[in-house]
């Protein structure tokens, strides 16, 4: 083999390896950074933070929409799944969870136009016994982010969508 083909064989080995290493290890990197802020450092597993009013300055992670308000919750299935509750917003308003797995991968949603009474249902690994009747939503990850979204355009409706959502659960199922 000539020093040429050495060097491309070598160059198109390092290409691949490097673009193999971006998608199995960035999400994880990323996710991990989102989880530890959201968390606020770890001091806030498996409940919600809820988020102020969004401004132009409001960029903790990426840079939110204005008409929304915002509860995250960073969880930890090690100790068994989870119960995550959101009641409707009493003015009828729009309310979505998205659940993301830690590689970044959005593993479910659910909004008030499928549940308008409200959206509930267990987080758990596979393998976890999760109550018979009961939505379950099976995470690929033990960690990963709950996301609740309420429209929320205005201080008024932002007021009612933070005490609505000041009600939302994410917590350990009682044994």
């Amino acid at each position: 083999m000539t020093r040429r083909a050495k060097l491309i064989l070598t160059f198109i080995v390092a290409a691949v390896a490097g673009h193999i290493g971006l998608v199995l290890f960035v999400p994880h990197f990323l996710m991990n950074i989102a989880m530890e802020r959201v968390s606020q450092d770890g001091e806030l597993i498996n409940q919600f933070a809820f988020g102020s009013r969004t401004t132009q300055n409001s960029r903790s992670v990426v840079r939110p929409s204005p008409d929304l308000a915002y509860a995250t919750c960073a969880y930890d299935l090690s100790n068994g799944p989870l119960l995550i509750e959101a009641a409707p917003s009493p003015n009828q308003g729009y309310v979505s969870i998205s659940v993301f797995a830690a590689n970044t991968d959005n593993i479910a949603v659910f909004d008030t136009s499928q549940s308008p009474e409200g959206i509930r249902f267990v987080l758990a690994r596979e393998g976890q016994a999760t109550p018979a009747g009961t939505k379950a939503v099976i995470s690929p990850t033990v960690r990963g982010i709950v996301l609740d979204r309420r429209l929320a355009p205005n201080a008024e409706l932002f007021a009612a969508a933070d005490q609505a959502r000041r009600g939302d659960k994410c917590q350990q199922l009682a044994s």
